[in-house]
């Protein structure tokens, strides 16, 4: 039997290279959960996330809260709210995770996957 090596047509396969719809929707979605994510936030949160540069981030694997500390009580008030955030974000899609970029450029960042939640709940 002889194999047809083209499987699909052009239109069936995926795109490699994202259209500019693609990424305006990429960009609406970000928008959009970036808004009711500090909506659904109490004010400690809030207050917290105004001092910060925070954003988020969305690809095929997963959506990603940024969060980017000016210093270092900025970030460990960051870490301490890390399970209400990602409390919230689980709501929204199980397949979120949190990046705490410490304010030294040369530290590593931390990161949470919403669906570890239960492995830091004892320590909030």
């Amino acid at each position: 039997m002889v194999m047809n090596k083209k499987l699909f047509d052009g239109d069936d396969s995926p795109h490699i290279q994202p259209t500019s719809a693609d990424i305006i929707l990429r960009q609406q979605l970000e928008y959009s959960v970036s808004k009711y994510f500090y909506e659904a936030c109490d004010r400690t949160i809030q207050n917290i996330l105004s001092h910060c540069r925070w954003y988020v981030t969305a690809d095929a694997s997963a959506m990603t809260l940024v969060i980017e500390c000016p210093d270092d009580v900025t970030n460990w008030r960051v870490l301490q709210k890390m399970v209400s955030m990602a409390t919230w974000l689980d709501k929204f899609t199980s397949s979120a995770k949190i990046r705490v970029c410490p304010p030294d450029k040369q530290a590593m960042p931390f990161e949470m996957r919403v669906d570890e939640i239960s492995v830091y709940r004892d320590w909030a």
